[in-house]
C-alpha cells in the first residue's frame, strides 16, 4: 500500500475482472472481507450506497427507476 492508501492489484486478479488502466473497480466490504468487483457503470458504481428502509433495488431497477425520474423531471421543466 502507497501513502496515500493505494493499492496495486496483482496481474493474475485484473484479468480475472477483466480490468485494465482506467477502468472503475468496486470495494464493497463485508465484515473482515473485502470484496473487489469491476463496476459497469454508475448504477451498479453506486448502487446499495444510498440507506433505505426498503429493500434494495437491483441495478437495473435502480437504472429504471432513474430513467423514469429524469423522464419525469424533463417533461417537468419543458412544460409537458
Amino acid at each position: 500500500m502507497t501513502r496515500k492508501g493505494q493499492v496495486t492489484l496483482p496481474a493474475t486478479i485484473r484479468r480475472r475482472l477483466q480490468v485494465s488502466r482506467g477502468d472503475v473497480v468496486r470495494f464493497d466490504i463485508e465484515g473482515d472481507i473485502v470484496r473487489v468487483t469491476r463496476a459497469q457503470d454508475v448504477v451498479h458504481a453506486t448502487a446499495g450506497v444510498v440507506k433505505s428502509s426498503r429493500p434494495p433495488l437491483s441495478p437495473d431497477g435502480e437504472r429504471r427507476l432513474i430513467e423514469h425520474l429524469i423522464a419525469e423531471d424533463v417533461l417537468r421543466r419543458s412544460g409537458g
